[in-house]
């Protein structure tokens, strides 16, 4: 079809994918971010959007990037229609007047947060290639809080679909916990490393590198890594435009709360599409490589302060590798070699010149510890509106920023905040803020005492590339049909300080006996099994035995490992 746009990876190993192929690849082969090989230039005609619904409005911008040969209109009609009815407020994406500015209310999705928007319409875009195609997805995610839970209600029970998420353990809040492991559907796996959100991320990428094992298990990518992430939160800029200036005869200027640059990254896509945008507020946190950047054009990895704004506690901002690409004059033998640098040193810098550039692009702002509970207190005193923690940064950098953009001077003109997430999910900082809590919302309240499933493992590629693998093997036995895969053991010796998950595996294996399954166990090289046990029947002769998979501890003691594996393989 002429004109279809095709995409390609930002360090330039990957070109001419479909759509369909750039949503599955997630990370490219050459570690880089898949990107559209152009940008649809939209300024003559997208006033002709001005009177659409969010779903219709998601569907004009989501066509430009995917033609009707790989999703036939109707059907990405019905996929985004669907995807928003989970939305308690009409409009989707509400802008509610607040002193001077707006505010962009995100959070009236199910997980109360903006990734909802996105990662709705992603689950169902999935869920409709996977029919089309029969294949198996294997989803692997890291989170900062919100991103996990917004996959997990978009991808639950999802046919074909598991949906492995990682959140560093003790780094999120308590509710942003609980939305995540009380969903217990059987293909939602969650689990906290003893990390950061950088360790997770960085699990994820290395997991998408190893080439064999992505195409092995189908990995695909919930992280804003996955282009459609992108693409589908374009469609809150327009809409908030159209509700703003209703004539299409003004500009707006974004203040966005941001730690992966993937929200504001939709927004520069955006101004690059034709839409008015006068300026786009890079709001950080203490972890604020991106406002250093914007500042000083140094881009260089520091320590993760843990805040009270966790989905911002980011050190490496994955999608400004995308917005480096289009800096770098979209170079992509550039960008490679600076992120190539980046990733040994820790550095990366630009020319004074593209510094120049990216101010031209960006504005920014950082609000501590302190800045932040000062604009919810003030906020609450002022307006009697309630933020959250992230919300208050972008606030806080929008009024520093007063001064020096002279935004409010501007004829026609309106800034409008990010609202990336309900108060409530921030509980805990809230209270401490404002003195009282801030109202609950029902979809919250359920989940504050649901019960909750989870495992907790170390930061290690080879920890959770395990737990995959046998997470997997786990379920495979439990599905109908002729094609049933048999029972693995990831095994590894009892000298071994990380045993298996023994309750998983023994649930596997009383399954495995109940449905008659014959039962195939893998464990180290050399090691002859020479017993059996009533709990997985009778083993086949001869049983096979390969290379040991390693499971680390799953946050519970197993001090039974090692009777189990004499009962069953011997000394």
């Amino acid at each position: 079809m002429a004109g279809q746009i095709t995409y390609r990876s930002t360090r330039g190993g990957a070109s001419g994918l479909t759509f369909e192929q750039a949503v599955f690849e997630g990370l490219a082969p050459d570690g880089g971010l898949m990107v559209p090989d152009m940008v649809p230039d939209v300024s003559k005609t997208f006033k002709s959007w001005s009177k659409l619904s969010f779903a219709d409005l998601a569907f004009e911008i989501a066509s430009l990037f995917c033609s009707a040969d790989e999703i036939p209109h109707a059907d990405l009609r019905e996929i985004l229609s669907r995807s928003y009815k989970s939305f308690t407020h009409p409009e989707i994406v509400p802008s509610v007047k607040v002193g001077d500015m707006y505010i962009m209310e995100l959070f009236h999705g199910p997980t109360f947060a903006f990734k909802d928007v996105a990662l709705q319409a992603l689950g169902n875009i999935y869920e409709y290639f996977l029919k089309r195609n029969t294949r198996r997805l294997t989803v692997i995610g890291a989170t900062s809080g919100d991103t996990g839970s917004a996959a997990i209600y978009g991808l639950r029970g999802k046919e074909n679909v598991e949906c492995f998420i990682l959140f560093p353990e003790g780094r999120v809040s308590k509710i942003q916990q609980q939305q995540m492991t009380s969903v217990l559907d059987p293909n939602v796996h969650c689990v906290a490393i003893k990390g950061t959100f950088d360790d997770c991320q960085d699990i994820v990428k290395a997991l998408f590198s190893e080439l064999d094992f992505k195409k092995q298990y189908g990995l695909g990518a919930v992280n804003s890594i996955n282009w459609a992430r992108i693409m589908f939160q374009i469609t809150y800029y327009f809409y908030t435009y159209f509700k703003l200036c209703p004539q299409c005869d003004g500009e707006l200027s974004f203040s966005v709360p941001t730690g992966n640059f993937g929200d504001i990254l939709a927004g520069y896509y955006a101004k690059r599409m034709g839409l008015p945008v006068r300026h786009l507020v890079c709001a950080t946190n203490s972890n604020d490589i991106l406002h250093r950047f914007f500042t000083s054009g140094n881009y260089d990895k520091r320590t993760v302060e843990q805040t009270c704004t966790p989905s911002m506690d980011i050190g490496i901002s994955s999608n400004f590798e995308r917005y480096l690409f289009y800096l770098f004059g979209e170079d992509p033998k550039k960008l490679a070699d600076a992120m190539e640098g980046f990733k040994r040193t820790g550095k990366l810098g630009v020319t004074p010149e593209e510094l120049q550039h990216a101010r031209q692009d960006f504005l920014s702002g950082v609000a501590h510890e302190g800045a932040i509970g000062a604009a919810i207190r003030s906020w609450d005193q002022l307006h009697g509106y309630c933020l959250d923690p992230h919300t208050a940064c972008g606030v806080h950098a929008a009024n520093e920023l007063r001064a020096s953009s002279g935004w409010p001077q501007v004829p026609r003109h309106a800034m409008v905040v990010l609202g990336t997430a309900h108060p409530a999910k921030f509980n805990e900082i809230v209270n401490a803020a404002l003195g009282r809590p801030p109202p609950m919302p029902e979809g919250l309240a359920r989940v504050q005492h649901a019960p909750t499933r989870f495992e907790v493992l170390p930061n290690a590629v080879d920890s959770i590339r395990a737990y995959v693998e046998a997470t997997v093997a786990q379920r495979e036995i439990s599905k109908d049909g002729a094609a049933r895969a048999p029972v693995v053991l990831l095994g590894s010796t009892p000298k071994d300080p990380g045993p298996p998950p023994i309750q998983a595996l023994a649930e596997a294996f009383g399954q495995a006996k109940a449905e008659q399954h014959q039962t195939t166990v893998v464990v180290p090289m050399g090691v002859e099994p020479k017993a059996e046990g009533p709990s997985i029947g009778v083993l086949p002769e001869p049983c096979t035995v390969g290379l040991a998979l390693p499971v680390a501890a799953a946050g519970r003691p197993c001090d039974c490992w090692g009777g189990l594996w004499k009962r069953f393989f011997g000394n």
